[in-house]
This record gives structure tokens, C-alpha cells and sequence, in this order.
């Protein structure tokens, strides 16, 4: 019988772009702007969490979002409320952005005088987190409802993000999520992730998560545009 070949065509689309993300991340960083990348499965509360945060740094920082999305501007239509740049993202039926997509989001956002951009991925654990977007910083929130179990079956997304936001604590007495396994399991797959619980409906915890942002963007001279 002849020998089937084998193509590993994963990993050099992969290998591709890290090279992309990685050349993102150094434009990105001479022109001082931060991109944080938020995600998480959908119903998480990525929008109320996002709408929150602008409202308490938009006086502070120039902020615009990109609104990613398999299709609709729901969200985006949202956002803008808030008064903040924002644009839509449609990924063609892809269940994430890549380093080359978030690229021309940003040119079509034209952030030159912005000094964070947040990109609100596709609401999904598992591939938005195989791809590098060429983010400054990688963020996601992990809702009350969905269970502390989740690192254990989704080790990747915990592993690449450098906070996770544990969102609808004001449920806490209402489902079976034990706070104290959720933090053994995130630092299990990450032990630098740093843990922070909120309700972005209430505001719960808005400020830890909001002072820590603020920190970061202005930790190398981001924010501070002349």
C-alpha cells in the first residue's frame, strides 16, 4: 500500500502567525498603544464588563473597542453608546481573530491618538486562545455560571491570559462555584495570572479590576501621549 503523506499544516499557519503577532506587538509598542485582548465563552458578560470599564477610564485614557463577531453589530451598537470609537469586526464564519485580522481592525479603527484599544473577541474558549492577536496583554472573564471546573477543560485560555475576571459573583450563592478551587485551578495552568473577582452588573470589584488596566497601560509610558 502506498505511504499517505502527511502535511502539519497546523503548525506552520500557527508559526506564521506568532511571527505576525510578534511584529503587531513591537509596531504597537513604539507607537504606545495598548491592546488588551478580552475574551471568554458567550454570556459571560464581555459587553456589560467592557461598557463598565470604559465608563471608568474614558476621562482617564483614549480608549477605542473592536467589536469581533461571526456576524451582527449588536455589540458594537452598544459600545458606542459609551461615546468611545468603536468598530464592527466580521470574522467570515471564523471562530477567532488572528494576528493579520486584528491588524487591519486596527487600521480600520485609525487609532493614532487612542491610547488603549480593546478587542472584544469571538465569544469561544478554545480558539481565540490558539491564535496570537498581537496584544499587549491578554485578559478573559469567567462567569459564576459557567463553573470553577473550566481551567481543568480549557487549560490553553487560562494558561494565556495575564488576569482572569470571575464575573456574576452576586450569583454566588445560588450555583455550585467553590472561588477558592476556581483560583487553584487558574494558577495550576498559570500560577502568574492574576484573579480577579467582579459583578459588572453591580460594579463589584470594577475598581481592582480598572486600577490594575490602568496600571498596565501606563507601566512603560503608555497613556502619555504628547
Amino acid at each position: 500500500m502506498k505511504e499517505v503523506r502527511i502535511l502539519e499544516i497546523k503548525q506552520s499557519v500557527f508559526a506564521d502567525n506568532d511571527r505576525q503577532a510578534q511584529l503587531l506587538r513591537q509596531e504597537l509598542r513604539e507607537k504606545k498603544l495598548f491592546l488588551l485582548n478580552l475574551m471568554s465563552s458567550p454570556g459571560s458578560g464581555k459587553t456589560t464588563t467592557l461598557m463598565r470599564t470604559i465608563e471608568a477610564l474614558r476621562d482617564t485614557l483614549k480608549i477605542g473597542v473592536m467589536e469581533a463577531d461571526i456576524d451582527s453589530d449588536v455589540d458594537a451598537r452598544t459600545i458606542s453608546q459609551s461615546g468611545v470609537r468603536v468598530i464592527q469586526l466580521h470574522t467570515g464564519g471564523m471562530c477567532h481573530l488572528d494576528a493579520e485580522m486584528t491588524r487591519q481592525g486596527l487600521e480600520g479603527l485609525d487609532p493614532a491618538e487612542l491610547d488603549l484599544v480593546i478587542l472584544e473577541n469571538v465569544g469561544n474558549l478554545v480558539c481565540p486562545a490558539e491564535f496570537d492577536t498581537g496584544a499587549t496583554k491578554n485578559a478573559m472573564i469567567l462567569s459564576v455560571p459557567e463553573g470553577h471546573d473550566k481551567p481543568l477543560k480549557y487549560p490553553l485560555m487560562f494558561s494565556v491570559c495575564d488576569v482572569v475576571l470571575v464575573n456574576k459573583i452576586d450569583v454566588l450563592p445560588y450555583f455550585d462555584f467553590d472561588l477558592e478551587k476556581c483560583r487553584e485551578y487558574v494558577h495550576r495552568r498559570n500560577p502568574r495570572a492574576k484573579i480577579i473577582p467582579i459583578c459588572a452588573k453591580t460594579g463589584e470589584g470594577m475598581k481592582a479590576w480598572t486600577d490594575w488596566l490602568l496600571q498596565e497601560v501606563r507601566g512603560e509610558g503608555y497613556g502619555e501621549k504628547t
